[in-house]
């Protein structure tokens, strides 16, 4: 009878708490000194200061302030405390101790042992208020900061070599990005060492490649007084430089790309690549402001019958191929023209390319090659593929097409087809060289690392078919030599593709003017926003920058 009722008084002081499918057991008359020092923490190392302050004996008012501003003023990013010894309990009292391990900012770890005094409290054991808890010797005014020395911020690059700091070119400065002080939301983004104010890239490669450009601060963990004087140095962190950055940017280039834009009455953008690694050249912007150079999405007009006669070359057809080229021509109920109506009658593939028949390609388009065939093809040229250049940059698009008129149009870039001039500059290095590749402004090794807004890697080089690269390196000089843009001063060596692409609404709807290209291992696009045709506009641009090379 005796044991039942011990058994019985035992169940009675423990009190079961379930949690999840498990059981946490805290036991109340029976708990000893350890046992509290273990629970205060293990919430401390999960930084659960309610629970702590609920274990402590006395809290000042501002209890949580002064471990949530401990952990945040260390910039710690990981912690972990233990019990490191309690002794015997002497009354209500009982002495003990933790290990603080303390990983900073950097992957530096910190390590100390810092006093955990005990008391018994209405029949519980609590841990002890002092400023002493927070770090031994610690005084009420005082508290823990890791003050940060940052070093020197590493340089961005030219391909030569070069700083770009302090370019003269606007587009330049554009891509590099400027700096400026941290906002609270931004330093929390980036996290430890980081503080609002610190002095960050705000945009462009500053922001994008911040950490590596900024390096690791060295540090000193330090008490300091109200005021925040060091009153003394605990521990001492070395720094770490930052690296600087090389871009692909070749000075030359760019400084052609500049002075190229610089007749432009209207917003233009020219980017230029090499098609043999993908590197870009030269980015340039007029005016500034907005990057339309990567981030704008336009109609691409005729430049994208590139691709489509890339589709039906690799189909069977070849530049000799005879096709008919009508003024006008009719699917679905809409009828498409040409450019003021030119009837060129049957004509090789070659000539319908130079001329830029758009009744040629939008007929051709649904009757040889169906969307499937042409998105196929469209996604080997970087169509609906991510661009991870080492800064953002919008994708082209190539969507799916309610209707065959929509395909028509689609065929000649025109519809909802979208990309941009670094887009379009791919593909004119897609022709030059017979494989596409992702373009990229830094080393491949920096721009693998990234990814797109979706979550993308960059895609994988595509290789061209050999009858394709073949074909359109007999077509796209045929506009230079003999079609649309016969009458631009070109160097010779140039292939290219002019561009009027249609936008807005109404009976004659603005454009945009368009020009892509190459010569040898040199690709370019040229877009002048609302410039008319591609011949009058974007041609005579994009003939500039190859003749200050």
């Amino acid at each position: 009878m005796r044991r039942s009722r011990v058994v019985t008084v035992a169940a009675v002081a423990a009190v079961a708490v379930l949690v999840g499918a498990g059981a946490v057991w805290f036991l109340r008359d029976g708990e000893s000194p350890g046992d509290a020092a273990k629970r205060y923490l293990a919430a401390w190392s999960r930084g659960d200061y309610t629970a702590m302050r609920a274990l402590t004996t006395d809290p000042p008012a501002d209890f949580t302030t002064r471990f949530s501003r401990l952990h945040d003023d260390l910039g710690v990013t990981a912690q972990r405390y233990t019990v490191a010894s309690v002794g015997d309990a002497k009354g209500d009292t009982a002495g003990g101790s933790y290990t603080a391990a303390l990983t900073l900012a950097g992957n530096r770890t910190w390590n100390y042992e810092g006093a955990l005094p005990l008391t018994k409290h209405d029949g519980k054991w609590r841990v002890s208020w002092s400023p002493e808890v927070l770090y031994p010797g610690l005084k009420e005014g005082q508290r823990l900061r890791a003050a940060r020395a940052w070093p020197a911020r590493a340089d961005i690059k030219a391909a030569d070599g070069g700083s770009l700091a302090g370019s003269p070119s606007g587009s330049v400065q554009q891509l590099t990005g400027p700096l400026g002080p941290a906002t609270a939301d931004a330093a929390g983004k980036l996290g430890a060492p980081y503080r609002k104010g610190d002095t960050v890239g705000t945009d462009g490669l500053q922001k994008q490649y911040e950490k590596r450009l900024a390096g690791t601060p060295a540090l000193a963990v330090q008490i300091v007084d109200a005021g925040g004087k060091a009153v003394k140095t605990l521990k001492r962190f070395g720094g770490a430089e930052g690296e600087p950055l090389t871009t692909t940017l070749d000075p030359k280039v760019q400084a052609a790309a500049g002075k190229a834009l610089g007749a432009a009455s209207k917003p233009a953008s020219l980017v230029a690549l090499r098609p043999s690694t993908g590197e870009i050249l030269a980015v340039a912007n007029k005016p500034g402001g907005y990057n339309r150079a990567l981030m704008g999405r336009y109609p691409p007009g005729s430049t994208f019958k590139v691709v489509t006669a890339a589709a039906l070359v690799a189909g069977g057809m070849s530049p000799s191929t005879k096709v008919p080229c009508p003024a006008t021509t009719t699917v679905g109920g809409r009828s498409f023209h040409n450019y003021q109506h030119e009837n060129f009658g049957t004509i090789a593939l070659r000539e319908a390319f130079a001329h830029s028949c758009n009744t040629t390609f939008a007929r051709l388009a649904v009757d040889k090659l169906g969307e499937k065939r042409l998105a196929q093809v469209a996604a080997q040229f970087g169509f609906n593929a991510p661009v991870v250049a080492g800064l953002p940059a919008v994708r082209a698009s190539f969507p799916d097409n309610k209707d065959d008129t929509a395909f028509a149009a689609a065929a000649f870039g025109q519809g909802e087809v979208l990309t941009s001039p670094l887009n379009m500059a791919s593909v004119a290095a897609a022709a030059a060289s017979g494989v596409w590749r992702s373009p990229r402004l830094v080393d491949a090794s920096l721009a693998g690392q990234a990814v797109d807004a979706g979550g993308r890697k960059p895609e994988p080089p595509h290789k061209l078919e050999p009858a394709v690269k073949s074909a359109l390196h007999s077509l796209m000089p045929a506009v230079v030599s003999e079609g649309t843009a016969s009458g631009v001063d070109f160097p010779s060596g140039t292939a290219g593709k002019t561009g009027t692409a249609e936008y807005g609404s109404g009976t004659n709807p603005p454009t945009h003017a368009w020009f892509i290209g190459y010569r040898g291992d040199l690709a370019f696009a040229v877009i002048v926003e609302g410039g008319g045709t591609g011949a009058e506009a974007a041609a005579p641009i994009a003939a500039n920058f190859l003749n200050s090379l």
